[in-house]
Formats: structure tokens, C-alpha cells, sequence
């Protein structure tokens, strides 16, 4: 009764923003649940449920498909990921998708990360995506799925795909649902679940999100969503300590107690997720980001989070601000470090110095 009212509550807030629009017939998923080796693959076609149960083996590869959507299942338990590398020979990375499926595809396959059958082409590399995947846009399930896949096909030619959690990951893991866009509101009321229960630790996509890092380090470059406030290299934190403390915390009802500490203060403001602290006047000095880029031995400051036009950088290059506005459906830019070399790839797949 509770979670019904709460559905009712919801969808009729986030509904009332769009008044003017009828919500259209939807189709959405696979959301797949995991009962021991058994899937309960649940999916919505043109506003209808469909269910079906299936057998799971992890020595296979199954393939999932209805209504024009698929999903490719190759794990169903994932292991905690590293997040340090070394003699990486080529890096890209990008920033805040918010649901924008086809523009994510033509972003990537014109800059040479995946062909023309949308599958990895970015050979031995590295590939980062620093979060935001969920809300804004309607096609956030589709994103999911095609970088579940992706990263076993990146595995497979040697290189890496990092996919990190944004605050919009851990918003709606923890039933945040402010930005939800309204056809995701529509698929909680007809699969009769809050739509963070999608995503719990039985659910395949929960538990892939849940291996999930919050940063990266490949080369002397660290990655995060939002940033790292100088005040972890103050107090002399390791990424590892900061990664591990951070994941440790990131659902709150699934804790035995409140966030605390160390744990509360990464889940706030100056956290990595949501600091801003690079793009404000009263932010980070000179000095502080010096001082981080010295004690995480890194030469640059990765991130997303804080939207631009394009590719920018802060702080004489030392800061490479990645989020090129793609939550707007019209552009985006692919950020590519080669030979020391950084040049920002556009829609069209040109590559320009920054």
C-alpha cells in the first residue's frame, strides 16, 4: 500500500510537469531479475507486460529480444573492478549521456569506438565513461544494455571500457527519482515497482552497477564524475581508500545504519560525484589543484558532471572538463589522450587540439 502510494505520488508530480503532453504508448526494457540460475525477464511492449522465466548458464551467452529491444546477458554476478592502470597507449573518454541512445551511437561510431555494425572498434584502448547515464532521456535502458555488452566485447580485444558512477546512478539507486523522464515514470506503474527497484541486487543491471568504481586512474590521469575536493589530499585519503568508502555507502537502505563520516561526506557537495569546485569562482585555487595532482601522482583532473558546449579545459590544462551537453540531444564530444596528445572528436568524428 505504501509503495502504491508512493507511485501514485510520483507519477502524478512528474506528470503534472508535462500536462500539455499526453504520455504516449511505451515500450521499455529487459529489467531482468535473478532467482538463483533462473531470469524473470519482465518487458513492456507498446504498454503491455510481458514476462517469461528462463535458465541461465555462465558458461553461455544469452540473447534477449522483444519488441525491437534486446539485451545480451553475459554475467549475472560481477566482481568489484580495479581502478588503477598503467601503460595504457590510448585513452577516450566521455561524459553525461542522460538517455540519449542514438546520439551516444553516432558519437561513438564516427569517432571510431565502435563500426558500423556497433561493435568495439577501439582495439587495445581504454574507454571511460564518467556517469549520467540515468534520467532526462528516454532511452536509459537501451544505454545500459549496450555498455554491459560493449565493455565484454572491449574485454575480448584487450582493451577496457570504465563506466563510473555519476550522482544521476546513485540518485536513482537510491530512489531519488526528480529527473526521472516521464516514460520511466509510466514503467514503474505498469510493472508495479518504484522504479529504483528496477535496480536492486537482484536484478542483473543492479549488480553490474553495484561493481561499479566512483574514479579511475589510467596513466597519470584520474577520472571521476564530479571531482575531488582538495581537501582529500589534505587529509592524505588514497583513491582506494575514497573508492571503497564511497561504495561501501552508496545505498542507503541497504545499510545497518546512516551514512557517517567518511561516508557521508563522499555522498555530499564536496564529494566525487558532486563537487564543482573546478568551475566556480570561489572554488579550487591553483595551489589546492596542484596539490591534488601531487598527491594522487597524476598530471591531470578528469571529469564530468559541470556541462559545456564542448571539451574545455581549467587551470592552465591541468583539468579537462568532459560533459559536451549531450543531455540536450543535439551534440556531443568525445575527449581522446594519445601520445600525450589531447584533441577533443566531435559528432562529425573531427578531431581538434585542445
Amino acid at each position: 500500500m505504501r509503495n502504491t502510494l508512493l507511485l501514485i505520488l510520483l507519477a502524478s508530480a512528474t506528470q503534472s510537469l508535462y500536462a500539455s503532453e499526453p504520455m504516449p504508448r511505451i515500450s521499455d526494457g529487459p529489467y531482468i531479475d535473478v532467482h538463483d540460475t533462473r531470469l524473470q525477464v519482465n518487458w513492456i511492449c507498446d504498454d503491455r507486460v510481458s514476462r517469461e522465466t528462463m535458465e541461465f548458464s555462465s558458461q553461455t551467452t544469452t540473447t534477449v529480444q522483444k519488441c525491437g529491444l534486446d539485451a545480451t546477458v553475459h554475467h549475472i554476478n560481477f566482481e568489484e573492478h580495479a581502478i588503477q592502470f598503467t601503460g595504457v597507449k590510448k585513452i577516450a573518454a566521455l561524459s553525461d549521456l542522460h538517455g540519449q541512445f542514438e546520439l551516444m551511437r553516432t558519437l561513438l561510431r564516427n569517432n571510431r569506438i565502435i563500426n558500423e555494425q556497433n561493435q568495439w572498434a577501439f582495439g587495445d584502448g581504454h574507454f571511460v565513461i564518467t556517469g549520467d547515464i540515468f534520467d532526462r532521456g528516454d532511452k536509459v535502458t537501451e544505454i545500459l544494455w549496450f555498455i554491459y555488452d560493449l565493455e565484454q566485447q572491449a574485454e575480448r580485444a584487450g582493451g577496457k571500457l570504465h563506466l563510473l558512477l555519476g550522482n544521476h546512478e546513485v540518485m536513482v539507486m537510491n530512489g531519488d527519482l526528480r529527473y526521472l523522464h516521464p516514460k520511466y515514470v509510466k514503467t514503474q506503474q505498469l510493472l508495479e515497482k518504484p522504479f529504483e527497484q528496477l535496480f536492486t541486487k537482484q536484478t542483473i543491471l543492479g549488480r553490474w552497477l553495484r561493481a561499479k568504481p566512483v574514479l579511475v586512474k589510467i596513466n597519470h590521469y584520474l577520472f571521476a564524475h564530479g571531482g575531488f575536493h582538495p581537501s582529500l589530499a589534505t587529509d592524505k585519503l588514497t583513491l582506494e581508500r575514497i573508492n571503497s568508502t564511497f561504495k561501501s555507502n552508496l545505498v542507503e537502505k541497504e545499510l545497518d545504519q546512516n551514512r557517517n563520516g567518511l561516508g557521508l561526506y563522499l555522498h555530499k557537495t564536496h564529494g566525487p560525484i558532486w563537487y564543482r569546485g573546478y568551475f566556480k569562482d570561489d572554488g579550487a585555487t591553483s595551489q589546492e589543484i596542484d596539490l591534488l595532482l601531487s598527491h594522487f601522482d597524476v598530471n591531470h583532473l578528469v571529469v564530468g558532471h559541470t556541462s559545456q558546449k564542448q571539451i574545455e579545459t581549467r587551470y592552465q590544462g591541468k583539468v579537462i572538463a568532459i560533459d559536451s551537453s549531450i543531455k540536450n540531444g543535439k551534440y556531443g564530444e568525445i575527449l581522446f589522450i594519445e601520445n600525450n596528445k589531447h584533441t577533443r572528436g566531435t559528432l562529425k568524428g573531427e578531431r581538434h587540439e585542445l
